[in-house]
């Protein structure tokens, strides 16, 4: 008897939602995997022209439907993004088996979730290199508006995957990012999609580059400098996509007689490349315009602090007194801050102190100016400095003061009630602490619970101060 084989459209190659929703109807049906042809896209099927069976699958009634177990969803909606065209199928075989074995999501020796999760992995390790090693360059449009444009070679279908977190990240740019199997258009407030492009649309060196190219120069630390973990983590496929990669030959080839420089030099960490480095971001940060609050600020407000402080204090961002000064935590908070700071032991000199937004953000009242919230759009585009300053101090601990700086560090909201008090490991294997920001309690009218909240803000710094001793 002839095999019939069904076969099953879905919208894209990334289409979870209709692969999930086909694959549950299948599997309620009891259509063997063998039975199914996945067939992404637009193109049209003539492998089984003899066979094919066109008709949609049976709807799902709610009584029938089947749970599985959620480490499934999240491996195949990372799985699916895989280039490997048999991965629906590889996938549909394996919930027909865990609908019978949920269990079987815990046998890491079974070969089929084996190959599932490594294409899970692959698709992880793609979404996180073009976070790292996409670089927008800065082109002026037709209406003289500047807009950023990036290429980008995926090796799997990551590009909607990862439409969120730059929308999220550059939410006040205009940007384009090309890629061979699509592309992404943000204006600002709507993210469009387009067709695939080729690199030769993308766009060239712009003058920022010369700057951003003597920045990562001058922070070049060839003490650190481990060839193999650097291919591995950046192989050399992305460098033509980056600026600064194309200083890195030069750099390993000077590398040894710097380092044997470095040493005779002292014994200690070298500072002056980390000092020269935070001058030259904040050079840069002088004409920073990734978003639009520079425009009614009278100043950038940049870090201050020892280029290798053990600890960085990231405020939320500059008030009055600070956008006149033109230096952080210098007003009636920074009053406060001191003031805590000194009864927790801890030398405010020694800390490298900075804001997750570098300029004022206020509401004209008169003749005064009064502080107004930076939205997560604002915090997004600055967020590009901060992670700048901890690149080059590279702080072991960093206590965010307020929800604001502590949504810049982690990237994602943060309420201080459940996170003080506490260390939270960050990616760079630093350790974040969380407090409120000493001007909550210039807010507070009753003088008990302002007395109150600031013993607990002072035992907040007494507790990241114990820390840093015991370390």
């Amino acid at each position: 008897m002839e095999k019939i084989v069904r076969v099953v459209r879905l919208a894209a190659e990334d289409d979870f939602e209709g692969w999930r929703s086909a694959a549950r109807s299948a599997a309620l049906a009891g259509i063997p995997a063998e039975h199914l042809h996945w067939q992404p896209g637009e193109a049209t099927t003539d492998l089984f022209a003899a066979s094919i069976n066109s008709a949609p699958l049976p709807p799902v009634a709610p009584a029938d439907d089947f749970a599985v177990p959620r480490r499934f969803i999240d491996v195949a909606s990372d799985a699916i993004l895989h280039v490997d065209p048999s991965r629906f199928a590889q996938l549909y075989a394996l919930l027909l088996r865990l609908r019978d074995h949920p269990a079987l999501m815990g046998d890491e020796a079974d070969p089929s979730l084996r190959r599932i999760s490594g294409m899970a992995a692959a698709v992880r390790r793609d979404i996180h290199k073009m976070r790292a090693f996409l670089r927008f360059r800065e082109v002026i449009e037709a209406d003289r508006t500047p807009r950023y444009i990036a290429w980008f070679e995926p090796e799997h279908h990551i590009l909607r995957a990862n439409a969120g977190f730059f929308v999220r990240r550059f939410a006040t740019m205009r940007w384009s990012i090309l890629t061979p199997r699509g592309s992404l258009h943000w204006d600002g407030a709507t993210l469009h999609e387009g067709p695939g492009a080729h690199r030769s649309e993308a766009a060239g060196d712009d003058p920022v580059e010369a700057v951003w190219k003597s920045y990562y120069a001058s922070i070049f630390n060839p003490a650190r400098l481990k060839i193999g973990t650097m291919l591995k983590e950046m192989p050399r496929k992305y460098w033509k996509n980056m600026p600064e990669t194309a200083l890195i030959p030069s750099l390993i080839a000077g590398a040894e007689a710097r380092e044997k420089n470095m040493v005779e030099a002292a014994r200690i960490r070298p500072l002056g490349d980390g000092r020269a480095a935070l001058e030259a971001l904040r050079e840069e940060a002088l004409c920073c315009h990734r978003c639009p609050l520079w425009k009614p600020a009278t100043q950038t407000v940049f870090g201050e602090g020892p280029a290798d402080a053990h600890l960085m204090l990231v405020g939320e961002q500059p008030g009055d007194q600070e956008d006149l000064a033109g230096h952080p935590f210098v007003g009636p908070a920074g009053k406060i801050l001191d003031r805590a700071l000194a009864e927790a032991g801890i030398d405010r000199a020694n800390a490298y102190v900075t804001n997750a937004v570098k300029h004022f953000k206020f509401e004209p009242r008169g003749k005064r100016r009064l502080h107004a919230k930076p939205n997560n759009g604002e915090i997004s585009a600055c967020r590009w400095w901060l992670d700048q300053e901890r690149s080059i101090v590279r702080p072991r601990f960093i206590m965010a003061l307020g929800a604001s700086a502590a949504q810049a560090l982690l990237d994602r909201p943060v309420t201080i009630t459940r996170s003080r008090g506490q260390p939270i490991l960050l990616d760079d294997e630093s350790e974040a602490w969380v407090t409120v920001h000493p001007s909550f309690l210039l807010r507070i009218p009753d003088e008990t619970r302002r007395a109150e909240e600031y013993s607990r803000f002072v035992a907040d710094l007494t507790a990241l101060k114990d820390r840093i001793t015991a370390l």
